[in-house]
């Protein structure tokens, strides 16, 4: 939703400005400028990236767009999850989650949690972690550093479509340079013609260095920090799990390891001890989900 608003905000001020200066409007519709830039931004992504990634990168830029999932609801459902699988493997050991981390889609426990099922990647680091702790054998220690190294992986993954396109945006600005020779080449052509002509496409090729910049400063280069904010927050999300999980294989109560968990939340979207209390122990998944 503010990356709408962001959008509309940066449009209405340029446009406003350059209106407020008696600017005619038509001068700055040239198609064949933004297909060079366009054309050739695209062009380049793909030289650079395999397609995995360009539709990494088109999945992210549609998520940018999105509400963000990771909020004080979303939080305390995963935080009652947690203690429902903890309190499940208190009182029966740890053995008794092993049918629920084998087919999690299957588990009772994971069936009210269908956000978190949706989530392979947070599936498989929550079941494959505890399958390891079911195992036996594996110390707090080394469960941490499995889980480190998932983590990394992970962020490197999601850090590599983020950098694809954040080099997409630097080579912008180029491009429209790119433009803006053609341009000039197409000027040069035309001297000996009638003023208003070379008027014209010299104004076409300004444009196009107008549009390269604009693009890169005003558009493709802010979402490309939308994205790396999306991540971050995905990266907390992952921690909390990763706390909550060592600290209850530590031997730390499942309320207590809850508690660890909560502490690492960001604070804008951290749930109170007494909302995290009674979603654990009062509240339903249900209302969460739908909050």
């Amino acid at each position: 939703m503010f990356a709408i608003i962001g959008i509309l905000v940066v449009i209405g001020a340029v446009v406003g400005g350059y209106l407020m200066e008696k600017g005619n409007l038509l001068v700055l519709v040239q198609p064949a400028e933004l297909i060079i830039i366009g054309g050739a931004a695209l062009g380049t992504m793909l030289i650079a990236n395999p397609l995995p990634v360009v539709i990494s990168i088109l999945k992210g830029v549609a998520g940018a767009f999105a509400p963000s999932r990771f909020s004080k609801p979303f939080y305390v459902e995963t935080l009652k999850m947690l203690n429902d699988l903890f309190q499940g493997a208190r009182k029966g050991g740890m053995v008794k989650l092993e049918s629920d981390v084998e087919e999690p889609e299957k588990s009772a426990i994971f069936s009210k949690y269908p956000k978190f099922l949706k989530n392979h990647h947070a599936v498989h680091f929550v079941c494959d972690t505890l399958r390891m702790a079911i195992t036996g054998g594996v110390s707090h220690f080394e469960m941490d550093q499995m889980m480190e190294l998932d983590l990394e992986v992970h962020h490197a993954e999601v850090s590599t479509p983020v950098n694809a396109l954040t080099t997409t945006a630097d080579s912008l600005p180029g491009l429209g340079i790119v433009a803006a020779v053609l341009g000039v080449v197409i000027t040069m052509g035309a001297l000996g013609g009638p003023p208003e002509e070379i008027g014209h496409k010299v104004a076409a090729a300004l444009v196009g260095t107008f549009l390269g910049i604009l693009l890169c400063y005003g558009f493709i280069g802010p979402l490309a920090s939308s994205m790396t904010k999306t991540n971050e927050a995905e990266s907390h999300y992952y921690h909390c799990l990763r706390v909550a999980i060592i600290a209850f294989v530590r031997g730390a109560p499942p309320m207590l390891a809850i508690e660890f968990a909560r502490r690492t939340i960001p604070s804008a979207i951290r749930p109170t001890f007494k909302e995290m209390e009674d979603g654990c122990r009062g509240g339903s998944a249900a209302p969460a989900a739908a909050a």
